[in-house]
């Protein structure tokens, strides 16, 4: 909805502001649009291997349905977790086996839906309590594992990000293009009088001015957004890790969560309280 709202603000304020002194009639120029969009989108298609592709349009139509994790899903997580730790030290590692193995069937997951929504986080869960109870590994040892199962996810996640800004990079020299293009139709018509040329040559400009407002209007942001959502998936592994670490490190289950509450961030972080009801009930 954000998304929405600030593309309108965006146009409301760029063409609201010409149309004071400007003609509107002018700025509309469906030629200078297909040369821009049309050459955006094939070097976008030059530049992306099939598998990118996937992946820009999956994420481009989150920026229209993402929305903020809050406070209640990251109790969830810490949830999941307290109950995982607690069966592990009541009954034993090998206790959680089922759980993991088919988390959809498993009482504790089917207790916090938002986790079982989650596939990246469950999956990342899931896979780390599987090395908890089948090998003695050291907390370093863990640690150092899900570091490097992190940062190429956040690597993979970033790639909608950077190939999106790519193409806001390029817009402007594209809309010189279109510009250019514009130019030398107008070089035809050097012997039409002034006013002929002049609008030509406004039709012309227009393609710089499109290029430009498109790519920090629009697409740019759109980048940024993906970026920022990209990164917030992060912190639901970063808290899943901080648990996992501190619990094989010995760390008792309510201690190993609270560990994991430090690292939310503070507009969605329970408070110490919240937490200790939440695990209460």
């Amino acid at each position: 909805m954000l998304v929405i709202i600030g593309a309108v603000i965006v146009t409301v304020s760029v063409f609201g502001g010409y149309s004071i002194h400007g003609n509107l009639a002018v700025l509309w120029q469906p030629v200078e649009l297909i040369i821009i969009g049309g050459a955006a989108l094939g070097a976008f298609v030059i530049s992306s291997p099939v598998k990118i592709l996937g992946m820009v349009l999956r994420n481009s139509a989150r920026i229209f349905s993402s929305k903020s994790k809050d406070k209640n899903e990251y109790l969830e997580i810490l949830g999941v977790l307290n109950a995982i730790f607690t069966k592990m030290r009541k009954e034993g590692l090998i206790a959680i086996e089922d759980d993991i193995e088919n988390p959809s069937q498993s009482p504790i997951f089917q207790k916090h839906p938002s986790v079982l929504n989650n596939h990246h986080a469950l999956d990342f869960m899931g896979d780390n309590l599987k090395v908890i109870i089948s090998a003695n590994v050291t907390p370093f040892e863990l640690e150092n594992i899900m570091d490097l199962e992190i940062e190429a996810h956040h690597h993979e996640a970033m790639i909608p990000s950077h190939s999106v800004t790519k193409i806001a990079d390029g817009l402007p020299a594209l809309g010189i293009v279109a510009a250019v293009l514009g130019v030398v139709i107008t070089m035809g018509k050097i012997n039409e009088p002034p006013e002929v040329l002049g609008q030509s040559i406004g039709a012309a400009l227009v393609g710089t001015f499109l290029g430009v407002l498109l790519s920090y209007g629009f697409v740019a942001p759109v980048g940024t957004l993906l970026e920022h959502i990209a990164e917030e998936d992060m912190v639901s592994l970063q808290v899943i890790k901080i648990a996992l670490v501190s619990f094989v490190g010995g760390a008792a289950p309510q201690i190993a969560v609270e560990y994991a509450r430090r690292v939310i961030p503070t507009d969605a972080k329970p408070s110490f309280t919240e937490l200790e009801d939440a695990m209460r009930s």
